[in-house]
């Protein structure tokens, strides 16, 4: 009898450690809705593999913040980086795990997929209510030979403190004097004009279901909902259309080895093929986890990632990191982030 007890002793434990073995082995993070397809994708390829889940919240970079702040999850996903001394005074290490493009998308009637083109300064006057109408003389010079129709201007803007508002007003800010001065470049801002939606996911399905509608969404739910994207006029006057390559070119010149806390803002760069509205996607780590299990799990996710998600991420338009900003990473993690004193990666 002791040992039948005995024995079913052991293996409610046992079982209690494989339980807590799987309660473990899943990754939790939540932010930015900008790389969420990709993270999506990643972690599905990655549970086949190795049977490790990552339970990502797709909420916002103002809501990934939040939550690694108050240590609800393993780590925190931002499209608008943290500067050195906010990550100090939180006890973070952030590095850069994606990058892409933030296109404007339009539901304009008769108005051919890709055939519409805009400037900083239009776009920043279409925000800001100036330009109200499609067939503005604005729009139209920009736009010879495209039949505009007299249809109201809608702006969908996001309604939650996100990245992709970052990047978007951040660009805005910097060719559209006006923009500057009157709502100015953040992850969350008062917009004079227009609908807000919550999430990329949210901003693509209102412009979608909105005649006259003009939103800013990235660049994969473009595709993937088969949006009308907009060509943009960039930095060099050239006209450029959202893809791979003109994401890679915009992030072609970017050193991260001497941008203290990988601070590094991608709009408006120089070059003939760089699309203006590019950013990387960052992610956010404790220097001392409060769970070391769980955030050296996360590691090797991400290790994974930088190592066999390229193919992945270039399926969805997405830019992988350089190899050298990947060493240059790998680095941060070895000489950062510590359990009881000692290298955690």
């Amino acid at each position: 009898m002791k040992f039948l007890t005995k024995t079913l002793q052991m293996s409610a434990a046992a079982a209690l450690l494989a339980v807590s073995a799987a309660q473990a082995a899943d990754i939790s993070g939540a932010g930015a809705t900008f790389p969420y397809p990709i993270y999506a994708k990643w972690a599905d390829t990655y549970k086949k593999e190795t049977g490790i889940g990552l339970n990502y919240q797709s909420i916002g970079s103002g809501g990934g913040i939040k939550q690694i702040q108050a240590k609800t999850v393993t780590f925190g996903a931002s499209d608008a980086p943290l500067k050195a001394e906010e990550l100090d005074k939180s006890g973070l290490i952030q590095f850069p795990m994606i990058m892409g493009g933030v296109v404007p998308v339009v539901n304009v009637p008769d108005v051919a997929a890709g055939s519409l083109t805009l400037d900083g300064p239009t776009l920043g006057d279409i925000y800001m209510g100036k330009i109200a109408k499609w067939n503005d003389e604005r729009i139209a010079k920009l736009n010879p030979g495209v039949k505009l129709p007299s249809t109201a201007i809608a702006p969908v803007y996001r309604s939650d403190g996100s990245g992709t508002n970052f990047l978007f007003t951040t660009y805005l800010s910097e060719v559209n004097p006006a923009f500057k001065d009157k709502i100015g470049a953040n992850a969350s801002v008062q917009w004079p004009t227009g609908i807000g939606a919550k999430g990329n996911e949210g901003v693509a399905g209102m412009t979608q279901q909105t005649r006259g509608a003009i939103g800013y969404v990235e660049y994969a739910y473009a595709k993937q909902n088969k949006m009308n994207a907009v060509k943009l006029i960039n930095k060099d006057g050239k006209t450029v259309e959202p893809k791979s390559a003109s994401f890679q070119a915009a992030a072609a010149g970017a050193d991260w080895a001497k941008s203290p806390g990988y601070y590094v803002i991608l709009t408006n760069q120089p070059g003939a093929e760089s699309w203006p509205i590019t950013g990387a996607s960052f992610i956010l780590m404790y220097k001392e986890p409060q769970d070391p299990n769980s955030a050296k799990e996360a590691l090797k996710f991400f290790a994974w990632a930088y190592k066999n998600g390229a193919k992945l991420a270039d399926d969805l338009d997405y830019v992988p990191m350089p190899e050298a900003v990947v060493k240059l990473v790998d680095q941060t993690w070895k000489s950062t982030i510590k359990a009881g004193g000692q290298p955690l990666w």
